[in-house]
């Protein structure tokens, strides 16, 4: 199990390069270690190194997805609605991406060539192999489990 989610973790760093699933699940993860608080985007974005806009852009995902509720007002922020051991990571997955893509070629390949005219179905065939991978994979994880590294 250990050398596979590494292997998944090694994939979402070299093709995720927008982050979008790691500050997901950084958001999630610090959640859960206040389960009782509402957390502030200002605390979440100190935790991230981030821009609380670019939080709370987050935190409005999640929140349209039912998976934390918010308070405004002096004591306001966001916490988790849902129990961690409810939440796999393939839900924060498929939350932040539909499907891993390690793209195609610019161009559109020559159809005269035998390579050319095959390489793009090949190529999602591959992709749709990999994303059942990935998500049988994630499915096996659930926040809790990832949460409880920290």
């Amino acid at each position: 199990m250990k050398q596979n989610y590494n292997y998944i973790c090694n994939i979402f760093y070299y093709s995720m390069i927008s982050g979008k699933f790691a500050i997901t699940l950084h958001i999630l993860t610090l959640l859960s270690k206040y389960p009782d608080d509402y957390l502030s985007s200002e605390f979440i974005a100190g935790s991230v190194n981030l821009n609380p806009v670019l939080v709370r852009k987050e935190i409005a995902n999640l929140k349209k997805n039912n998976i934390v509720e918010s308070k405004e007002g002096k004591n306001g922020g966001t916490k988790l609605s849902k129990s961690t051991s409810k939440i796999s990571l393939n839900d924060i997955f498929k939350l932040t991406f539909d499907e891993m893509t390690l793209g195609f070629g610019k161009n559109e390949p020559n159809p005269k060539c035998p390579v050319g005219k095959e390489i793009n179905s090949n190529l999602e065939e591959l992709y749709k192999k990999v994303n059942t991978s990935i998500s049988n994979e994630l499915s096996a994880i659930t926040l809790e489990d990832f949460s409880n590294k920290f």
